[in-house]
């Protein structure tokens, strides 16, 4: 039961992220959305990710079907039934839940809306400031104490929320920094590339190399129908 409980909260973990990035606001990953598909009942800009909340709730029962579990470990000196009506209804509705949400959420993960322009739009909002972290290590790297590297980029990186300004023009203003990364070393630091250089690999270890076409999704499918064109005969 506990180990079900978890593989439903695994799966909620990741339902929720794509709640969160499908907000309005956000919207760098949607759920996968057919033609004739409403959201919202009242504002119809909105694709609600009614299968993503429908993840988190189902998680949440089977985690309080694992709690019930845990109250059939005490019996009577191991002699009373009292657990048997509970295990008939936990154990059959945790394993069919389980199921369903693997499969589920499998064809979701195949059908989502992912916008790397606008995760690269939304990066772009903040002028800079998520590169700190970045700036920090290489800091740290280059022989600069922990302590007085978070101290200048914090600074910097307050000046830059308070002006206006980027992230960059306020660090770069910083002899000390420049000394230990020179211009060079700087510009590096503003790239995505120390971020990407090993997605490859963590795709190839999850086992993803290329489109997998095996979606079950029955909004999904009919869409997918919809753009494929017709084969002739002959």
């Amino acid at each position: 039961m506990n180990a079900l409980a978890l593989l439903g909260s695994v799966i909620a973990r990741q339902a929720l992220e794509i709640r969160l990035l499908a907000r309005t606001e956000t919207s760098e990953i949607l759920e996968g959305f057919a033609k004739k598909q409403r959201g919202s009942s009242a504002m119809p800009h909105k694709k609600n990710p009614i299968k993503c909340e429908q993840m988190c709730g189902l998680a949440r029962l089977l985690r309080s079907n694992a709690a019930a579990g845990l109250e059939n470990i005490e019996l009577w000196h191991e002699r009373d039934i009292s657990h048997s009506s509970v295990e008939r209804v936990i154990l059959p509705d945790s394993s069919i839940l389980a199921h369903y949400m693997v499969t589920k959420f499998a064809d979701v993960v195949r059908a989502l809306d992912v916008r790397p322009q606008r995760m690269l739009d939304n990066m772009g909002t903040t002028e800079g400031l998520f590169f700190s972290g970045t700036v920090l290590t290489m800091l740290v790297e280059a022989g600069m104490s922990r302590d007085d590297a978070y101290d200048r980029v914090q600074a910097a990186a307050m000046r830059a929320r308070k002006t206006g300004t980027t992230f960059r023009e306020m660090i770069e203003e910083d002899g000390e920094v420049i000394q230990h990364l020179g211009r060079e070393g700087l510009a590096r630091a503003f790239t995505l590339d120390r971020h990407l250089a090993h997605t490859d690999s963590v795709f190839e270890r999850l086992g993803i190399t290329e489109e997998d076409d095996g979606c079950t999704d029955a909004c999904c499918c009919a869409e997918r129908e919809e753009k494929t064109p017709a084969k002739t005969k002959g």
